[in-house]
């Protein structure tokens, strides 16, 4: 097991140093920030430029810019803003909740959809639920969610003004990003909770179960579901790593005070120190999201550890 949980946190470490390396660089490409914060401001020099480069600490190598986020990455100081000189860290901090409960709140609106279709496409195999499920599920597949997003604020904002149309205020501010995200993770998970349902459903103890005379509610939730709960959870884990990176889009149509909508921001503005800080914490969760899932998947199954 220890030597699992080495090569597993090694590779995790790998994947941070290559994620982080290849932002740095990249973001490098877009631009000198020297020359976005002198726009408008009149004749600006040579000698301008170089002072500001210099205050900014872009006049320094490459490698030395780099290894110094390292460093900050270990202390959890990102710098400061280009644009507002605030520290990145308070900025972080005050995004980094609120994208994290829209996240979990999105998760949540898609396990408590999926799991009741789920067994209920799996219990009726073959008829007319199942059809209806599936096919559904798939017409949630093909919606983009920022596309999804516009129209439940046509709907609920501007037409029948049920809901706020933006921003994070209260629970009445969470429904509309949590449904837009949640139908979409809904579409998938409706299938992998129906596959595994129907591979459960198939084993001797389930039909030990039904012959002792155990309510047909008993075998589906307290049996098989509880047994098949194990790939459920870890595609859920995994499912919300990924979920912080794709709920960028969703964050700026609702202009949800995230991270989404800090990167945004940055972007426009080539705030690299930004930029870089957002898209290194998104990396560093989804890593440790997935590192979780795979030490918890080990515990559970010791044939997990000898890959």
């Amino acid at each position: 097991m220890v030597v699992f949980l080495i090569k597993r946190v090694l590779q995790a470490l790998f994947v941070v140093f290559v994620v982080t390396l290849t932002v740095a660089f990249a973001i490098r490409l877009t631009g000198d920030p020297a020359l976005m914060l002198t726009q408008g401001a009149g004749s600006v020099t040579e000698a301008d430029l170089v002072r500001i480069r210099e205050g900014l600490g872009l006049n320094q190598p490459f490698i030395v810019q780099y290894l110094n986020f390292l460093k900050g990455i270990v202390t959890l100081d990102f710098g400061r803003s280009f644009l507002g000189g605030t520290p990145v860290s308070q900025l972080l901090a005050k995004a980094l909740p609120a994208t994290l409960a829209l996240a979990f709140s999105s998760l949540i609106v898609s396990i408590f959809i999926s799991i009741p279709l789920g067994i209920k496409a799996a219990t009726s195999r073959g008829k007319w639920p199942d059809q209806a499920i599936r096919i559904l599920s798939l017409i949630g597949l093909s919606f983009p969610n920022f596309w999804l997003a516009t129209m439940l604020v046509l709907l609920f904002a501007v037409t029948v003004h049920w809901l706020p149309p933006s921003g994070m205020d209260g629970f009445a501010s969470f429904v509309m990003p949590a449904v837009t995200m949640g139908i979409i993770l809904t579409a998938t998970n409706i299938r992998l909770v129906r596959t595994a349902m129907l591979e459960t459903l198939q084993s001797q103890y389930i039909m030990v179960a039904r012959a002792k005379g155990l309510s047909e509610s008993a075998v589906l939730y307290k049996h098989a579901l509880r047994n098949c709960a194990i790939p459920l959870i870890t595609y859920f884990g995994l499912q919300f790593g990924g979920l912080l990176g794709g709920i960028v889009v969703v964050e700026r149509v609702f202009n949800w005070p995230g991270l989404g909508t800090l990167a945004f921001d940055a972007v426009g503005g080539r705030d690299y120190p930004v930029l870089q800080a957002v898209i290194t914490v998104l990396s560093l969760l989804i890593v440790g999201i997935n590192l979780l899932v795979d030490i918890a998947y080990g515990l559970v199954d010791p044939r997990i550890r000898t890959e």
